[in-house]
């Protein structure tokens, strides 16, 4: 099990960049070491991006379509001429995509051939707890095996996996072991937005690399991850037909936070974000998505002439000293050819539920020590354990949780298991259009700064957590037990044990 890990002092390193807020924290950290490999030596834009794999199912009956995952360690070419040792679910990186539709259920059998213990969480979903991924409802390495079952009861999402294995998520999760999952319904499948080919899911993130482009990883230390990926390469391009394409981004870093925009400045429209498609597209400049979250996307690449050269760029705040041509790009997109387009992005994408009547109302605070003395995290000034209920909940109840960051330099995100929720509030102004309008189930809150959710919890019973997204903050204890139960039990009664398989 990986140790807890002490911070950097002041939580400079936690996080760097405070995402959109403008705002940058003291540089404290130490120097990159002169045994990591110096990123300026990268080239970039000379990978293809590639597509992350369709997965088939093993069996499919009238029901069900039954897949099979495993995770495994892999070698992978994110530096152009040198291999690195990645964790992978099935050998791939990024990992695969399981392409699903609402109302048929799956099942994914994983089995777990990597040294450490696992838990998969199939990150925005609606499902019973056994199949959730909590933190210490454990695969065992060396062979163990879990099988999850997803109903898919909800609308169409961006849905992704990861590891949830508590203590361990944070270096797993950094290694890799990250996959997509790509839910649909009717309602998306009407829509003549781009598809086939000119639908890509995109998975962001950065890390930091030794002399032999091996994977380095220290817990916190955001400052010295500058290589930026896409798909799994360091800073690819992708060559592009002028016409429209969607793209699906997904942030699957460990803390940073990603503004993307176009290197010309020019406008595309944002189509949808964590839980699916917005009510109306809108116009945008860029996007911001910090861990965890997605931001769904599409841009017309036919006011653009075939051999045009665009980056997408990172435009969030960074470190004082943090080098902009690195984590200030993602990739490059090259219009190649002209193409027929059939495609269209319409006024109205769909209807959003009516917002329920909330019965109850809570608040959480989120806090880390940001001394360095301890490297501790809580909620509510608590850290995690397993073993204690924080929050009962009683079935089908609507409630408002208002949610503060009480750090002075670090931001924090925060994502809620079983439901998607509607962002109400921000620092008491109401959120009524926007990226953050539609359904979400990961959101984040900038030092001092406080959001209000409103979520209905129906469909299951039983235990799950909300927690920091940042999934160093996680590691560091920024999580929390809740359970959901028609019959509210006392909150010192532990939850059923689950051990290790």
């Amino acid at each position: 099990m990986i140790e807890r890990r002490t911070v950097l002092k002041t939580g400079a390193a936690l996080t760097g960049a405070l995402g959109g807020a403008g705002l940058l924290i003291p540089a404290t950290s130490s120097p990159a070491r002169a045994t990591d490999l110096d990123p300026t030596s990268i080239p970039q834009f000379q990978q293809a991006m590639p597509v992350p794999e369709v997965l088939r199912p093993k069996s499919v009956s009238t029901t069900t379509s039954y897949y099979e995952m495993t995770m495994k360690e892999a070698d992978a070419e994110i530096v152009p001429g040198h291999l690195t040792r990645v964790n992978t679910f099935n050998g791939a990186f990024p990992g695969p995509v399981i392409k699903a539709v609402s109302g048929r259920r799956v099942v994914v059998k994983q089995t777990n051939e990597l040294g450490v213990s696992t838990s998969v969480h199939l990150h925005g979903a609606h499902v019973p707890d056994s199949s959730d991924g909590s933190p210490m409802d454990l695969i065992a390495p060396g062979g163990g095996t879990k099988t999850y079952t997803y109903p898919n009861t909800q609308p169409h999402a961006n849905l992704w996996f990861h590891d949830h294995a508590h203590h361990q998520e944070s270096e797993t999760v950094y290694r890799g072991l990250a996959a997509t999952y790509l839910l649909t319904d009717l309602v998306e499948q009407t829509l003549d937005l781009p598809s086939g080919a000119y639908d890509v899911p995109i998975a962001l993130r950065d890390a930091q690399l030794d002399a032999d482009a091996q994977l380095v990883y220290t817990m916190g230390d955001y400052a010295h991850r500058t290589v930026i990926m896409a798909n799994g390469k360091a800073w690819p391009y992708f060559e592009v037909a002028a016409r429209k394409y969607r793209f699906r981004l997904f942030n699957t870093a460990n803390m940073r936070f990603f503004k993307l925009q176009l290197s010309d400045g020019s406008s595309f429209q944002q189509i949808g974000s964590d839980g699916g498609l917005l009510e109306k597209p809108i116009d945008v400049t860029s996007v911001a998505i910090t861990p965890g979250e997605r931001a769904d996307i599409v841009i017309d690449f036919s006011r653009y002439a075939p051999g045009t050269q665009l980056i997408l760029a990172n435009a969030s705040p960074m470190l004082p000293g943090d080098p902009a041509d690195q984590v200030g790009r993602v990739l490059q997109f090259r219009v190649t050819r002209t193409a027929t387009d059939t495609s269209r992005v319409p006024a109205t994408l769909r209807k959003l539920p009516a917002l329920g009547t909330a019965t109850v109302n809570r608040s959480f605070v989120l806090s880390m020590d940001e001394t360095g003395a301890t490297g501790d995290a809580f909620i509510n000034g608590k850290s995690f354990d397993m073993d204690r209920i924080d929050t009962e909940i009683e079935y089908g109840a609507t409630e408002i949780w208002t949610v503060t960051n009480a750090n002075v330099y670090t931001p924090h995100n925060f994502h809620m298991h079983l439901v998607q929720f509607r962002v109400l509030e921000r620092d008491g102004q109401p959120v009524t259009s926007g990226p953050e309008s539609g359904l979400k189930d990961t959101v984040p809150i900038m030092p001092g700064h406080t959001v209000k959710l409103q979520a209905t919890f129906t469909g299951y019973e039983g235990t799950y957590v909300y927690h920091c997204h940042m999934f160093d903050h996680a590691d560091m204890g920024m999580m929390a037990n809740f359970r959901v139960s028609k019959t509210p039990r006392p909150s010192n009664r532990p939850p059923r044990t689950r051990g290790t398989r």
